[in-house]
């Protein structure tokens, strides 16, 4: 490797053609950085006590063989402020032609093209794809041609602009005064890669699909780099629109990982999770049959997360899901849907299981169910399904799940439905939708409806409406406004106002009238008051259960999935070792107290008895408590150098054979300790809630 300051004119001015690889990613640069180089040259052009100006590196490859007389090398890095300058020179030169041409000329000869070069070998820069295009035009000053790549267009209209009546001599002085570190690689001696990364970490911006991107095509040769390049990525880097801000791309590439490796990796941590994966599966010998894998499920993806489906029924369905927020499920739904694709489920099938999944997201909603438990459940739904009884052993996992997991029966569903606040939640307009064109051929637009209370919002009531809610009417609009048997939808609202319901029911455009499914109940009510409420919200939450089911099968077949319980001894409080300390001594008061705080930290942690020690878990066990005559002896799952113990209150105990589980043990004597204790507990019950991702 060779790198030594240069000034930026000196750089282009060498006979060589700078070439900006397929497999990097296209110009990006904004207006905003195009302004801020534009005047960072402007002052050090007018400022001649700044003698230099540096603008960062270019990293470049020479050619392995090299015997041209232009030499042709790849920039790996530094590409964007290369392309920013190369169009401000080209600006410069535009605006100079047009007084004098001679010295345009010469500014074109000395940085934009190589005078002597034929066909691309003309011009010092050759970019990539509609870049590449684009550039060329401007150099060539191709007027009447359409530039295809919007950035290069609009730079260059912007240096244009900013120039105009400006003296272009001065802003060459200040390009004149521009450094740069002009690193040059080796092939045969340097790794493009690993500089490529480092450079990378010190602040250079890309995304993890532009890191995996490079990474596999950096070490490969130029034809099979275009090859995989224009039949795979490019494709991909379309479906997934780069220039959107969600990143997409490394959000499916994450999601493939998951599926691959079994493992939920960090967003910010995909790059070198796929370099781990791309060694196992063989590497570059393997690319072909990699980047065909990935390519597939990419299309897979983009159909449910990005609204590219073409089936109908399909394409609604992943509509309903992604206005749910399930990113989550994608790993799911991308096995699911490569089973489809495969022929191993039919349509119907699959409509089956992505109405499943909306059905156990929603339920969870309502019940308000932590949702930080459903990346791990979805990672390893698919695990759980028998190939040959693949729609029924689902439903008997989906059925089984249990504690924070589960999928909650109609009797939880149809309870939280009727008790809870349906106007404030998050899904509201989901709800309405589904529920107004359940089973509908003529499809509603909810969006052009009112939410309407029955029972006014008002708190100011008329004496009418008193009169039908009974004495308790303020307690009866307190707790029952904004919930289900209250909520309906109109397209009159400002007519049904706060009308006496015998009103809102037989006015023009009233409930009588009305074609909305929400108001068919209605009609079985003379009058308005907590009875009403009630009995109409069991008719639609009996409803809601039938439209977002509880997976069915037979009790017989499900016990065929159950888990045979182990004939192992139960222990409990009374029968554990140890348990009369817990039931006769002075620890019992300080125990109940412990558990109580441990168990309130997530509604996730679940308590279990065993012979020797009681265990406080979600996925994995995080805190284990072992009952002694004068203290509580805690494991936690810990290092002793993961914790922060001000109070030096943690014993390593790692290699001691302790039970429990984990290395850090505390001893918990009496009550005054028990602030300073739990912080050590929710430091574990945190550290092993970030793991619970694996699996």
């Amino acid at each position: 490797m060779d790198a030594k300051d240069r000034k930026l004119i000196e750089f282009l001015r060498d006979k060589q053609q700078f070439v900006v690889p397929i497999y990097q990613r296209t110009y990006s640069w904004r207006i905003a950085e195009c302004k801020r180089l534009l005047n960072d040259i402007k002052n050090v052009a007018t400022n001649d006590s700044i003698k230099n100006h540096f603008i960062g590196s270019i990293v470049r490859v020479k050619e392995k063989y090299d015997d041209k007389e232009i030499s042709t090398q790849a920039i790996i890095d530094g590409q964007q402020r290369l392309t920013t300058c190369t169009l401000l020179l080209a600006a410069i030169t535009n605006y100079i032609a047009e007084s004098n041409e001679a010295r345009a000329e010469e500014l074109r000869d000395f940085y934009l093209i190589n005078s002597y070069g034929k066909d691309d070998l003309k011009y010092k820069l050759i970019l990539t794809r509609n870049d590449k295009s684009s550039l060329i035009s401007i150099i060539e000053k191709h007027s009447n041609q359409e530039l295809s790549s919007n950035k290069i267009k609009s730079n260059f209209e912007f240096f244009q602009n900013e120039i105009v009546g400006e003296d272009p001599e001065i802003i060459l002085k200040g390009i004149r005064k521009l450094m740069i570190v002009d690193i040059c690689l080796d092939p045969e001696h340097d790794d493009p890669q690993l500089i490529f990364e480092s450079l990378n970490s010190t602040g250079i911006k890309l995304s993890q699909a532009d890191l995996i991107r490079n990474f596999i095509l950096m070490g490969l040769n130029q034809d099979k780099q275009i090859n995989i390049y224009e039949n795979y990525w490019y494709l991909m880097e379309k479906d997934f629109d780069q220039n959107n801000s969600n990143n997409y791309f490394d959000r499916f590439m994450r999601d493939y990982l998951t599926i691959k490796n079994r493992n939920i990796p960090n967003i910010n941590n995909v790059y070198e999770t796929f370099k781990s994966y791309f060694a196992k599966e063989g590497g570059t010998r393997e690319i072909d049959k990699i980047i065909s894998d990935i390519f597939g499920f990419s299309k897979f993806y983009t159909r449910i997360a990005l609204e590219k489906e073409e089936n109908p029924k399909l394409k609604q369905a992943f509509t309903d899901l992604k206005e749910l927020k399930v990113d989550v499920a994608y790993p799911f739904l991308l096995n699911i849907y490569n089973d489809f694709e495969d022929k191993i489920i039919d349509e119907k099938e699959f409509l089956e299981i992505l109405n499943l999944i909306q059905s156990y997201i929603f339920r969870r909603s309502v019940c308000g169910i932590p949702t930080n438990s459903l990346n791990k459940t979805f990672a390893n739904l698919y695990e759980q399904i028998d190939q040959d009884h693949y729609l029924e052993s689902l439903k008997a996992k989906m059925i089984l799940m249990t504690n924070y997991r589960r999928f909650p029966n109609d009797a939880e569903f149809t309870k939280e439905l009727k008790e809870k606040d349906l106007y404030n939640i998050r899904n509201r307009n989901f709800w309405l939708r589904k529920f107004e064109n359940f089973d509908r051929k003529e499809y509603v637009r909810v969006d052009d409806y009112t939410i309407e209370h029955i029972m006014p919002q008002n708190p100011n009531l008329s004496d009418e409406w008193k009169r039908d809610l009974g004495e308790n009417w303020k307690e009866v609009q307190d707790n029952y406004l904004h919930t289900l048997g209250n909520l309906t939808l109109t397209g009159y609202n400002s007519e049904l106002s706060d009308k006496p319901f015998a009103r809102k029911k037989t006015i023009e455009g009233g409930f009588d009238q009305s074609p909305i499914r929400l108001n068919r109940s209605l009609a079985k009510f003379s009058v308005w008051n907590e009875d009403s409420i009630k009995k109409r919200a069991d008719i639609l939450a009996s409803e809601m259960a039938d439209i977002w089911q509880f997976p069915k099968i037979s009790d017989e077949l499900l016990d065929q999935y159950k888990e045979k319980k182990s004939e192992d001894k139960v222990y409990n409080i009374e029968n554990m070792e140890g348990s009369h300390f817990l039931t006769d001594g002075p620890m019992r008061e300080l125990f109940e107290l412990f558990r109580k705080k441990v168990i309130n930290i997530d509604s996730a942690v679940r308590e279990e008895f065993l012979k020797l020690y009681i265990a406080y878990k979600t996925d994995t066990n995080f805190v284990d408590v072992v009952p002694q005559k004068s203290k509580l002896r805690l494991a936690l799952n810990m290092d002793i150098d993961e914790v922060y113990d001000p109070n030096n209150l943690c014993i390593d105990v790692k290699n001691k054979g302790r039970w429990g589980n984990g290395s850090v043990e505390v001893h918990l004597n009496s009550k005054d300790q028990l602030d300073d204790v739990m912080n050590l507990v929710k430091q574990s019950f945190d550290k092993n809630s970030e793991n619970s991702s694996s699996f």
